[in-house]
């Protein structure tokens, strides 16, 4: 019997079962309050330190520039809205390309009196150069680009872009959830260049959902987006989610550690990927950029992305289109129109990403079943035309 394929990825990734192994004890016996005084307590607490250190250590950090978040849209929350709070209202930049989870903090952001300013991308995903100057020149206090879309997996040259920033001293924030486990985050390299900021998710390196981290240079003041008992440095209060955050260090250690063997072996299956999207007439957006070796975002001419993704479902293929957390929305892709592709081809986005256990079998099917479904489509389109 046809097993079912996962490739969806960059919404989420399985737990490895090596992190769910070391969480247990913390679902189960050791159930401690972390900030409790008893040993219950301090066992929790131990945990969690320990924690923070292995992220802190995953991305070149000092464990005191970790706030653990429930994840990576309250991590891009806190440091858009948390920061504002601590300026007078200016000028806010962010990329076309963002995720909603910046997108609509940094829009709620007018209401308090800050102008919002788009920062252009080139048809490749890669951020304008001439349209930052322009953004620049007006002295943003608040700057955000994601280090690696999550849609075409595109790759910016955040060094550069922050050097850029550094001369008008914004703070300057990344995105790097997609990034994080697929690619080197060195946090201390990027601080130099000008980053005082950076967003981690756990449940997309293989931990668990509800985990998440901002990575904060301890010169950014930042407001809490919740008060309570001053948990997290005073940053988020609340009760830690001790089990998750276990789980979140495991996965960023284990990440790392099979970074490059991932990557190599990832960008291998992509290239057969789409040499078999090309052979069907596919366009792969972003191509001709930098991207994270798992991503490939593609369109066939006069194919609905979404009904495309339902009948791949149908025969056994988990794929996207577009972002998860949008896939409610029917307009095509913001990412892909920022990038100038036409609505009409946008409407045919599906986006494959690869995993750890994904196999050339596996993309071999896929292929297969792709072929398969396009000229059932073609035909059903010819017949009502």
């Amino acid at each position: 019997m046809f097993a079912p394929v996962y490739l969806d990825h960059n919404a989420t990734t399985p737990l490895d079962p090596r992190v769910l192994e070391g969480m247990l004890p913390y679902l189960r016996e050791q159930y401690g309050n972390a900030s409790s005084r008893h040993e219950y307590g301090r066992a929790a607490r131990r945990a969690i330190d320990e924690a923070r250190q292995r992220v802190a250590y995953a991305v070149g950090a000092h464990p005191t520039e970790v706030v653990f978040t429930s994840g990576g849209s309250e991590a891009n929350n806190l440091f858009v809205k948390g920061a504002a709070a601590c300026l007078k209202p200016g000028v806010v930049a962010i990329s076309a390309i963002e995720h909603p989870c910046v997108r609509e903090p940094a829009k709620a952001l007018r209401r308090a009196g800050w102008t919002l300013r788009e920062i252009a991308v080139d048809e490749n995903c890669r951020v304008a150069s001439a349209n930052f100057q322009a953004v620049l020149e007006e002295k943003p206090a608040l700057v955000s680009v994601m280090l690696a879309n999550n849609e075409t997996g595109v790759v910016q040259d955040i060094a550069a872009l922050a050097a850029q920033v550094k001369p008008i001293r914004a703070w300057f924030h990344t995105d790097a959830v997609q990034a994080f486990g697929r690619r080197p985050v060195d946090f201390r390299a990027l601080s130099g260049a000008g980053v005082h900021a950076l967003t981690l998710s756990a449940h997309k390196l293989g931990g668990p959902k509800g985990a998440g981290a901002l990575v904060v240079d301890k010169r950014v003041e930042l407001q809490p987006l919740i008060a309570g008992g001053g948990h997290e440095r005073g940053l988020r209060s609340g009760t830690e989610n001790v089990a998750a955050i276990v789980g979140f260090g495991l996965a960023a250690e284990l990440a790392v550690a099979r970074l490059d063997q991932n990557g190599r072996g990832l960008a291998g299956l992509r290239a057969e990927l789409e040499a078999g999207l090309v052979a069907q007439g596919a366009t792969i957006f972003g191509a001709g950029a930098e991207r994270l070796p798992n991503t490939s975002y593609f369109a066939c001419p006069g194919i609905d992305g979404e009904t495309l993704v339902g009948k791949l479902d149908r025969a056994g293929f988990a794929v996207a289109a577009g972002a998860a957390c949008s896939s409610a929305n029917p307009e095509p892709s913001h990412v892909l129109l920022a990038m100038g592709i036409p609505s009409s081809l946008a409407r045919g986005a599906v986006r494959v990403s690869l995993g750890p256990d994904s196999t050339a079998a596996q993309v071999g099917d896929f292929l297969a079943a792709l072929t398969t479904t396009i000229l059932q489509l073609r035909g059903l389109t010819a017949l009502t035309s």
